[in-house]
């Protein structure tokens, strides 16, 4: 069976690590880029971040650096729920500087992707700004992408404004692009992740999974996503889990939009569920989760990393 090629759009952040990792151990996944972009914390630190987790991960994917600020308005990080560094709590080796690549990641994608004998997916686990601006500059892509499946959004609440989810409201107007391209995209979103509990038993037993286990056990002590004793949110792995595993899900082919303009709900996604809009279907949004179905998913698929 060949791998699907993907390219991961990534902020780590603690369960960005967990996503790349699952990813980069799967026997069903290509890895061909990892690009960086200004979200959970700084561009600097989330790009230290990857080629630390490169270095741990004893795996020699190229790396390019991408956007340092949204579009349009100054970034607001999520340095509270992560801490100052993105990935608090555990001791990494040092990054793996030469993965790094010199092409900005808009222009890393681009090679990636017109290269590429398959159509690539994308993954953008963080705000989407890399890919607006690469689908802004260069439209010839669309043609050899098979998909965008993204952590993003929500179909209910937010976790950044009353309506709106971190990484969509950190760069509504890439959002909007994004759901404006016409490419397949599929949203597995706040509300879902809501579902996609680690419990603290769980915790335990990666303890005994291996270097990738104690590294999780030790980031989720440090993480805010939700609570180590109740439960710990995974909401970059559900794109992962959608990839690897889809039956999970129950999803809604339906529109999508971005609510740039309102007072109050700016950056939220509007998910018209009920067709009230009359428009298209532009997406899949992923509305419900087996809970039970991805913790045993999770865990195997951590106990399979180094």
């Amino acid at each position: 069976m060949n791998k699907r090629p993907v390219i991961i759009d990534t902020d780590p952040g603690i369960d960005d690590a967990l996503a790349i990792a699952i990813a980069l151990f799967s026997d069903e996944l290509d890895v061909r880029l990892i690009t960086t972009v200004a979200g959970n914390v700084s561009l600097k630190n989330v790009t230290n971040n990857t080629l630390k987790l490169l270095n741990f991960f004893e795996k020699d994917i190229p790396v390019a650096v991408g956007a340092a600020q949204p579009l349009i308005e100054p970034l607001v990080d999520a340095s509270n729920v992560h801490g100052a560094s993105g990935m608090e709590g555990f001791d990494f080796p040092e990054p793996k500087t030469d993965l790094l690549l010199k092409d900005h990641a808009v222009n890393a994608m681009r090679k990636v992707i017109m290269e590429s004998e398959e159509p690539v997916t994308l993954v953008p686990i963080a705000p989407m700004t890399n890919i607006a601006l690469l689908l802004a500059m260069y439209p010839e892509v669309k043609k050899n992408i098979r998909e965008i499946v993204m952590m993003g959004g929500s179909a209910g609440r937010g976790n950044k404004g009353v309506m709106s989810e971190f990484n969509v409201a950190t760069d509504p107007e890439a959002a909007k692009i994004v759901f404006d391209s016409g490419l397949p995209i599929v949203m597995a979103g706040l509300d879902v992740g809501w579902s996609a509990l680690v419990y603290p038993q769980d915790s335990e037993k990666m303890l005994d999974m291996g270097k990738t286990g104690q590294m999780a056990y030790y980031l989720f002590k440090r993480y805010r996503g939700g609570s180590f004793n109740t439960g710990l949110k995974m909401y970059d792995s559900c794109a992962m889990a959608y990839l690897l595993c889809p039956e999970m899900f129950k999803v809604e082919e339906t529109f999508v939009d971005i609510e740039l303009n309102g007072e109050m709900t700016r950056g939220c996604t509007v998910v018209d569920l009920k067709g009230y809009l009359k428009k298209a279907p532009n997406a899949k949004v992923c509305t419900a989760i087996d809970g039970e179905k991805f913790r045993e998913w999770f865990l195997e698929s951590v106990s399979r990393c180094i």
